[in-house]
């Protein structure tokens, strides 16, 4: 039976624990090969744990100096990883240890009991998994972009206990194998639909056809069930679209027996329910449909709770009426969070801005000191209106507002950047609460900012070389490649050395950084990437008053090479811009015409245009 959405409105809570910190992990737990009922909650570098009654029994404060941001549990093994470090825990005593080369976003363990070692994967920024044996990196696994969340194949790894799901910030989707030596990638699914980025997964046989789907909820409100085949052939089954991101799912039984469920959490706290229930009933000419008795109870249930709530914010809008005139009243600023992710989209060259509020929106002002084209948007409802922008003396070069629907607690907009012209993004957000206030967020615009990480180049291409020496440490020289180019750890490097790779997503050029203490190489098939290089990092050294030696090897042969990679994108727009001046001379020819004229074919076969369009 196919799922229907439908609200979850019949969830009692069993316990509740006091306001306090925010909890950033959640995660279930309990012995190998048992139920696994307990809960495991991360708040700040603390893990507690509380039974489902919601007794405490745990409260272990870590060694960490910073706020977990992943963790897992696997029986007596816990698991948990801050920016930018790993660490394992065995009964709440350290095991073992490791420093990432940047940021991890998941973390997750395989199946001890099926595998017979302790095998833990890192889920990294830099486009790979980090495969680890105690203290030691085991190997790395490349993927096609940052990994946001990993889950165990079928719930349990698969038939090996070795494959991992793995869902990326830009919407792909993928499994692979780990074995002992090195990762097996197994399929991959692409994300032509242009959908938001993989937040969760959950496998679940939500169809009863004896297999488990693979439930996925993303950034932009998106449930998808994939159906399996094959082993190796997903297929996306059903999807639903929700208006917040999703921040949680999980599959079940939950509110009525022999009808599974899938539940998903959202960002500003929404608990939907997807249930394969039939919610509709269909009857016959003359027949008369009567609700069940269990149903009645729920619509009363639902009529008094919602007078009773209608009743509630009446009381507390007097409240805040008769506060706010008294002479005694405080004014205070009420706080909101703002969940913000400022993304380079590979495919288009341009950078997607995505701000959700747990409120509804009420505008959003977007102001750039460096020239910015904001492109359309399909999910993009909002009002958009310009304002003439002085940028001589004050550097202004956007002012658009964006006016939001009511009840629009998301807003997607798309920016793109030139390269070499560098500064700031800045957006003023406003919500519709009383009394009004405007929270202000900022994101860089680098210089290569159109500039990927990736994990090889093409070492055959015509290179052009920048050097650069001086008195400079390895920390100064990594905070200026940080400035420059996207994607680069803030963290510096462990080592003396380091390598970085990166493709240019809108011409394909590409360039290799090699730098440590004293020394620096740069080297690109784009000449104009290694002049923005020189400009900015001399920049930089002189503001800390650092002197630099630059030397340059240029190779004359990238200059056509480079041409020959901007040729098509020249040609393709050329040959649009006379499509455009076809179908304005046929619009001003139709516009002079008589009815007959428009039942000439000619038009049509000559240019492929039809006069209406």
């Amino acid at each position: 039976m196919e799922p229907s959405l439908a609200r979850v409105d019949y969830l009692q809570p069993v316990f509740k624990t006091l306001p306090g910190r925010k909890i950033s992990r959640l995660d279930l737990g309990g012995a190998l090969n048992t139920p696994q009922e307990k809960i495991f909650v991360a708040i700040g570098s603390e893990v507690r744990g509380f039974t489902k009654r919601g007794k405490q029994f745990l409260s272990f404060e870590t060694n960490l100096t910073e706020s977990i941001k992943a963790m897992y549990i696997s029986g007596a093994d816990l698991f948990l990883c801050a920016s930018y470090i790993y660490n394992h825990y065995c009964d709440c005593k350290d095991q073992h240890y490791f420093l990432s080369g940047d940021k991890i976003n998941d973390v997750l363990c395989l199946p001890v009991d099926r595998v017979k070692h302790i095998t833990p994967v890192l889920a990294c920024q830099d486009r790979v998994l980090r495969v680890l044996q105690g203290s030691d990196l085991l190997y790395e696994a490349e993927l096609p972009g940052p990994p946001t969340v990993l889950a165990l194949s079928n719930g349990n790894g698969g038939d090996s206990g070795e494959e991992i799901v793995y869902g990326t910030s830009d919407g792909k989707l993928g499994l692979t194998q780990i074995t002992g030596t090195k990762a097996i990638p197994r399929w991959e699914i692409g994300n032509e639909k242009k959908r938001g980025g993989i937040l969760c997964i959950d496998s679940f046989d939500i169809l009863g056809d004896g297999v488990k789907e693979l439930l996925v909820g993303r950034d932009d409100g998106m449930i998808e069930i994939y159906n399996f085949e094959s082993a190796d052939d997903p297929v996306l089954r059903h999807d639903y679209a929700l208006s917040e991101s999703i921040a949680s799912i999980q599959g079940g039984c939950v509110g009525k027996d022999g009808y599974d469920e899938i539940l998903a959490a959202t960002y500003s706290g929404w608990l939907t329910g997807l249930t394969t229930e039939p919610v509709h009933r269909e009857g016959g000419s003359g027949e008369e449909l009567k609700l069940s008795q269990e149903m009645q109870s729920k619509i009363s249930s639902l009529r008094n709770e919602l007078e009773q709530l209608q009743i509630k914010v009446l009381q507390e809008r007097d409240k805040y009426q008769q506060s706010s005139q008294s002479s005694t009243a405080v004014s205070s600023v009420p706080a909101f969070s703002v969940n913000d992710k400022f993304t380079l989209n590979k495919d288009d060259a341009s950078y997607s801005l995505i701000l959700e509020v747990q409120t509804a929106i009420d505008n959003v002002l977007v102001q750039s000191d460096v020239p910015l084209d904001l492109l359309d948007v399909d999910k993009n409802s909002a009002v958009v209106s310009f304002s003439s922008c002085d940028s001589e003396p004050n550097s202004n070069f956007l002012l658009a507002t964006y006016r939001c629907q009511a009840n629009t607690t998301r807003l997607e907009l798309k920016v793109r950047s030139i390269e070499g012209q560098y500064g700031t993004l800045q957006a003023y957000i406003t919500p519709r609460i009383q009394p009004k206030t405007c929270q202000v967020h900022q994101y860089q615009i680098k210089p290569l900012s159109l500039h990927q990480r990736t994990h090889s180049i093409d070492q055959d291409r015509p290179m052009n070389t920048l050097i650069l020496k001086g008195q400079f440490s390895f920390a100064e020289i990594h905070s200026w490649v940080v400035f420059c180019l996207p994607e680069v750890p803030e963290k510096t490097p462990a080592g003396e050395c380091i390598t970085f790779y990166f493709q240019n997503t809108f011409l394909g050029t590409q360039l290799e950084s090699t730098y440590r203490k004293g020394e620096g190489y740069f080297k690109s098939d784009n000449i104009s990437t290694i002049s923005i290089l020189k400009d900015v990092l001399s920049k930089e050294a002189t503001k800390r008053k650092i002197n630099l030696h630059i030397s340059y090897d240029v190779n004359e042969d990238s200059v056509r090479h480079t041409l020959q990679l901007i040729h098509p994108k020249l040609e393709y727009q050329q040959l649009l811009a006379k499509k455009v001046h076809l179908i304005d001379a046929l619009r001003l020819r139709a516009g002079s015409c008589n009815t007959k004229d428009f039942e000439n074919p000619v038009y049509e076969v000559t240019y492929g245009i039809p006069l209406e369009d």
